[in-house]
């Protein structure tokens, strides 16, 4: 790639993003911008749900966030380094073997469940002489 266009793509790169991957459960605050003429205002709407997928890479990534509303499957993409995403807060881990979740559209109920991961940071084990 040019280095010009390289530049160019880092420098629209946000670095306040968590890590998430496939299988999350997550917060995304978008701004809305409300109003008509000279009265428009912002303001911020959460969408929380998993993460179904991500794709591509550097400025032009997106990710796809699943929720079920009043037993509709609502899913929306959002473009990762947008500056219309306000925050992204992860909610909680999944513990998945995929990294398109596709098959999630066809299962209800119970059966869309996602199983939670034990990816935290474990704390360190005190050595057994320390204890004594």
């Amino acid at each position: 790639m040019n280095p010009a266009i390289q530049k160019l793509h880092e420098a629209q790169l946000r670095k306040d993003l968590p890590d998430f991957r496939p299988g999350d459960t997550i917060k995304v605050n978008v701004r809305l911008l409300e109003g008509d003429g000279e009265k428009v205002k912002e303001r911020i709407q959460t969408f929380e749900g998993v993460v179904i997928s991500k794709k591509g890479r550097a400025s032009s990534a997106s990710f796809t966030v699943r929720r079920v509303s009043f037993g509709v499957g609502i899913e929306r993409i959002f473009p990762l380094h947008s500056p219309s995403i306000a925050s992204i807060d992860i909610v909680g881990k999944g513990n998945v073997r995929r990294s398109r979740l596709y098959y999630l559209r066809n299962l209800k109920g119970k059966a869309a469940r996602i199983k939670r991961a034990a990816r935290e940071e474990a704390p360190a084990a005190e050595p057994a002489a320390a204890k004594a």
